[in-house]
């Protein structure tokens, strides 16, 4: 149970996600690393409801294996506890079930459950996005949990094992470096929200900046990136390189580098760029909004190439 008049609402609309961390759990089972793709099943789902402009309340959890491992079970459990602490929401209840002869002698399954709530007039729609608003991108911790059928795939061609050294970050275990956890954006955003100036935010998943921005501008406006005004996180370029992905297969397939992109009026940039940074998060200005044109993509992208050096 959650009490939602306890928690300070006055005319709240409830805002409720649901997903799953997708077969970045091979890696996971493979390395057997499980403590952090919990706080991947959290971010997951957190993430996508800031950007209605809501506040993450509580999390329900769903694991499903053929027979509970107990102690991957503790893991995967205080990833999750971990996620909701970062996301400032309350871990309520959850299911574990076992299905002997579903899945295979230690394969599990992941889905997460998130509830929010926004006052009625808060709620973040981009109907107000305007020409000249300004694009914040917040870094990502790397490739977060989309993306991993391709990045198993450049594995298999090369014959790396999880516990191989990576090649962009000697001295750690191959494994390890790819279960990076998703970041959790909640409380940086919602400090935005509240200070005044966010007109839309878009959660880079998959499909990446091309795909996830247009869902949140009118469609009467796009927007202009430059490529070169955040730094590629290493994994990218070198799974480019070692698997010969082209750059639009690459800016379709992950984020790149941008795991939140935050659409602020004009003179509000700089204020807002500065409470989210104090918050933790590596902020950049990466482009601007601009009347969309007939037969123009939605989002131009401009300078992929040179400046990634994929």
């Amino acid at each position: 149970m959650f009490d939602l008049k306890a928690a300070g609402y006055k005319d709240p609309i409830l805002v409720s996600g649901t997903d799953g961390v997708g077969t970045k759990l091979k890696i996971a089972i493979a390395a057997g690393k499980h403590d952090t793709v919990g706080i991947d099943l959290v971010a997951m789902c957190a993430n996508d409801l800031v950007v209605q402009g809501a506040e993450p309340l509580f999390f329900l959890d769903y694991i499903a294996t053929g027979a509970l491992n107990v102690d991957d079970g503790k893991a995967i459990v205080k990833g999750i506890a971990e996620g909701c602490t970062q996301a400032g929401c309350a871990l309520i209840g959850g299911e574990t079930a076992e299905m002997p002869g579903m899945y295979a002698d230690g394969d599990y399954d992941l889905a997460g459950f998130c509830v929010g709530a926004v006052e009625r007039e808060e709620i973040l729609t981009g109907q107000d996005v305007a020409e000249g608003d300004v694009l914040l991108g917040l870094a990502s911790s790397g490739l977060h949990s989309n993306g991993f059928s391709l990045v198993r795939k450049v594995l298999e061609l090369l014959n790396l094992d999880y516990d191989h050294d990576t090649p962009y970050a000697p001295g750690h275990p191959l494994g390890e470096a790819l279960l990076e956890p998703t970041r959790i954006y909640v409380k940086a955003c919602l400090t935005a929200i509240r200070m005044g100036g966010v007109r839309t935010l878009a959660h880079i998943t998959g499909g990446g900046l091309l795909e996830n921005i247009p869902r949140v501008l009118p469609d009467t406006m796009s927007v202009d990136i430059d490529a070169g005004s955040w730094q590629v996180p290493e994994v990218f370029r070198w799974l480019a390189r070692a698997g010969g992905i082209g750059p639009r297969e690459m800016e379709r397939t992950f984020n790149c580098g941008i795991g939140m992109v935050a659409v602020v009026a004009p003179d509000r940039a700089d204020a807002l760029k500065k409470a989210m940074t104090e918050h933790g998060e590596s902020v950049s200005v990466i482009g601007r909004v601009v009347p969309h044109q007939e037969r123009d993509p939605r989002v131009r992208l401009w300078g992929l190439e040179e400046q990634w050096r994929l």
